[in-house]
């Protein structure tokens, strides 16, 4: 059973800013980490609002195409292929500023994506596949199953199936914990997730994403 449980989309700046920090601590402290998809094409399939533009559904399909490339990954690499291809692509997303290409030709970037990865560029072919579909919308049923509705990217699990587990939307941080600061931060997470009463912490400022 692994220690965390890491639910993402590719195309959300701040579940990348999240996981960099939760590998940041993963490497200090040899946790084991499975990869796991929410969606926010999925979430706002049903939105009407005027905000969300032809140009936000766009970048919600670019992780739906990243969704179903990972989703075969997982099939035929397992956990540590997901990690690494969600590494690639979050690397030309959020650092390079690439994520507009992958609607221009989903193939042809994510077989790039998936070389980067040092995995089989064939599997590109999987981004225009429906049939992943079903497996991302289950898991991100799930994720919302245990922090109710009106959340978004990343949720994490901390001790999944365990006794205490505790999940949480977030944390949203703008910049990504290093050393010491990483372990410090996880650690205050982790008590305010698994302790029992505790249901949100918030507020609303926040510093744009600095992905360094």
């Amino acid at each position: 059973m692994a220690d965390l449980e890491f639910f993402f989309d590719a195309v959300c700046p701040w579940a990348w800013i999240t996981s960099r920090w939760v590998t940041e601590v993963q490497a200090q402290r040899q946790y084991e980490v499975e990869w796991r998809f929410i969606s926010l094409k999925m979430i706002n399939e049903q939105l009407e609002a005027d905000w969300y533009t032809p140009q936000y559904k766009a970048s919600h399909m670019a992780g739906l195409y990243v969704h179903r490339v990972a989703d075969e990954v997982r099939l035929q690499h397992g956990n540590a292929g997901v990690s690494d291809l969600y590494t690639a692509t979050g690397v030309a997303f959020h650092q390079h500023q690439r994520r507009p290409e992958i609607n221009e030709a989903p193939v042809a970037f994510m077989s790039e994506m998936l070389s980067a990865a040092g995995l089989p560029v064939a599997l590109a072919e999987e981004a225009l596949h429906d049939g992943h579909d079903a497996y991302i919308r289950a898991d991100t049923e799930l994720a919302f199953s245990r922090t109710g509705k009106d959340v978004g990217t990343p949720i994490i699990t901390f001790h999944p199936g365990a006794a205490n587990e505790g999940s949480f939307f977030g944390p949203v941080i703008s910049t990504i914990p290093r050393g010491a600061e990483a372990e410090r931060l996880w650690d205050a997470i982790e008590v305010i997730a698994t302790t029992t009463g505790v249901a949100e912490l918030k507020r609303s400022i926040r510093d744009r994403p600095n992905f360094d």
